[in-house]
Parts: structure tokens; sequence; C-alpha cells
């Protein structure tokens, strides 16, 4: 079993900073974690779901979408088995709900579409006000 929680959400002022974190468990998830790619995407209401933000298992590598290229960085923590996303110079138009994800079985690269990614968490509101 791979579960995934997030937390760190909340109402946040523009130009302020959030910290999202996300715990990997379960008998399989625990295991296993430092072999997964650790992705964070976001849903805004009305919109699709979007690549945030990934982070390699081999070399932890990272890929950002444009939109919060040096504002966001994502990072892991192998023995904790958690990953997180620190955001930095948030705008109201990263108001979101935000969502770990896991792509398992040792990827090779680091995917932006969610179809690419087998485990969920159940995600944390983001708001930012203007």
């Amino acid at each position: 079993q791979v579960q995934l929680v997030e937390s760190g959400g909340g109402l946040v002022q523009a130009g302020g900073s959030l910290r999202l974190s996300c715990v990997v468990s379960g008998s399989t998830g625990s295991r296993y974690f430092s072999s997964y790619v650790m992705g964070w995407f976001r849903q805004a209401p009305g919109k699709e779901r979007e690549f945030v933000a990934g982070v390699s298992w081999k070399d932890g590598r990272t890929v950002y979408a444009d939109s919060v290229k040096g504002r966001f960085t994502i990072s892991r923590d192998n023995a904790e088995n958690t990953v997180y996303l620190q955001m930095n110079s948030l705008k109201p138009e990263d108001t979101a709900v935000y969502y770990c994800a896991a792509d398992t079985g040792y990827p090779a690269d680091i995917k932006r579409s969610s179809r690419g990614y087998d485990y969920w968490g159940q995600g944390t509101q983001v708001t930012v006000s203007s």
C-alpha cells in the first residue's frame, strides 16, 4: 500500500510564503519511497489539474512549470519519506488545491502529465489573497 498525505496549505497574502509537506506511508510506500519520482500538481476551480514541480529519485533532479520557476522549490527527504514544496512570492493565481503524487517503479524521467502518476494525496487548499 502507498498512502500520501499533504499538509501545510492555508490562506496567505500575495507576496507571502507557504511550505507544503507530503508524507508517504504504507507497507510499500515507506519501503520504496526513495525509488519514486515525486510530483506536485495543482487544480484551480474550473481548470484542469496542472503540473507544478517534480523531483527525481535517482539524482535529485528537479523540474518546474514555467509559472512557478524561481519562486517554488521542491525537495525530498528520503529518511522521512517526505517531499516538500516551498512556495515564495505567492500570487493570487497560485490559488488552488495542491496535490502530491508518486510515480513508482524507478521511473526514468519526471513526467509532467498527471496520467503518469500512480498514487495521489487528498490535496491541500492554498489561497492567496490580493
